[in-house]
C-alpha cells in the first residue's frame, strides 16, 4: 500500500487550511498515494483561539474534508478541533482527528494531554479515553497524536488491536533537543509495537521565515516513515513537502517472528 505524509504548517485561516488539505491530497492521490496524513491542528494552528472554530464532525470543516476525500477517492486523516466541555469557568474543545475516505470512517480525540515545558493544554481542552483503529488497504491503522508518543502503552495496545501501522499527526514544540526527541520517540514507538510508524507533524515556521508565537508547539518538521525494526524509512526536513513510502503486512510480520516483543511481554 503507497502512503503520502503532508507536512504542512497551518495558520489561522480555516479555509486557507483546507486549500491547503485539497493541493496535498491532490498531489498525494497523482503520487499514487491511497491514504494521505496531514497534521495535528489542520484546523487551525496552535497559538491562535480554538474554541470559536470548533465544530463537530458533521460541521462545515469535517464535511469539507470528507468531500475532499470522496472527490479525489483517497483516506485523508487530518487534525481538527471538535467542540468539548462547557462550564461556568469556560469551555473547552476536543483535539481530534479524522479519518475520512473510500469505507473508512472514523475519529480520534487526543487522550495525552501536552501539560508540559511550559504549555498546558488541558486548560483549553478536554482529553479523549479511547484508542481508535481503522482498515483500509489490507492494514490496520491506530490513531494518536504528538504528546501520545511519548506513552508506549498505546502503542502497544493498538498492536494488540491488529494494527500493523501507527500514524502519529503531531505540531511538536520547538526548543533544544526537541526534534531530536520527536525522531527518537518515533524510532521507539515502532519498536515497542514492531508497527510501521507514520509520524507526520507540522513543519517548522522559522524554515519559512515566520517566527513563533509565545510557547505554543507549532512544529519542527521531520516528518517520518520507521519500520517496525525502527529504520527511517523516508524523511523530511523542516520544511513543508510531500513524502510517499510502500508499507507491505509481510514486513510486519517478519519483524514480529524476529523480534516477539509482544509476544513476550508481561504486565505488571
Amino acid at each position: 500500500m503507497r502512503i503520502a505524509l503532508a507536512q504542512i504548517i497551518s495558520g489561522r485561516d480555516l479555509a486557507g487550511n483546507l486549500g491547503m488539505v485539497e493541493d496535498y491530497a491532490r498531489r498525494a492521490k497523482e503520487g499514487g498515494a491511497e491514504l494521505v496524513v496531514f497534521p495535528e491542528a489542520t484546523m487551525r494552528a496552535f497559538g491562535n483561539s480554538l474554541i470559536d472554530i470548533a465544530e463537530p464532525l458533521d460541521g462545515p470543516w469535517a464535511s469539507r474534508i470528507r468531500a475532499i476525500a470522496k472527490d479525489l477517492e483517497i483516506v485523508i486523516v487530518a487534525g481538527m478541533f471538535t467542540p468539548g466541555t462547557a462550564s461556568a469557568s469556560g469551555s473547552k474543545v476536543r483535539n481530534t482527528l479524522i479519518a475520512t475516505g473510500p469505507g473508512v470512517e472514523a475519529s480520534y480525540d487526543k487522550i495525552h494531554l501536552f501539560d508540559a515545558f511550559g504549555f498546558a493544554e488541558s486548560d483549553t481542552v478536554d482529553a479523549g479515553t479511547d484508542p481508535v483503529t481503522f482498515d483500509v488497504g489490507g492494514l490496520t491503522f491506530g490513531l494518536s497524536t504528538c504528546y501520545d508518543i511519548r506513552f508506549p502503552a498505546l502503542f502497544t495496545a493498538y498492536a494488540a488491536r491488529g494494527a500493523e501501522v501507527n500514524i502519529v499527526s503531531a505540531s511538536w514544540g520547538a526548543g533544544p533537543g526537541k526534534a531530536e526527541q520527536w525522531k527518537l520517540l518515533a524510532r521507539a514507538r515502532a519498536l515497542d509495537a514492531t508497527t510501521f510508524v507514520l509520524a507526520c507533524g507540522q513543519g517548522d515556521p522559522a524554515s519559512q521565515g515566520i517566527e513563533a508565537k509565545g510557547a505554543a508547539p507549532t512544529g519542527v518538521g521531520h516528518s517520518a516513515v520507521v519500520s517496525p525494526l525502527g529504520d527511517v524509512l523516508e524523511e523530511l526536513d523542516a520544511a513543508p513537502g510531500l513524502l510517499f513510502a510502500e508499507l507491505d503486512p509481510a514486513v510486519v510480520q517478519a519483524a514480529r517472528q524476529k523480534l516477539p516483543v509482544l509476544a513476550n511481554r508481561r504486565d505488571f
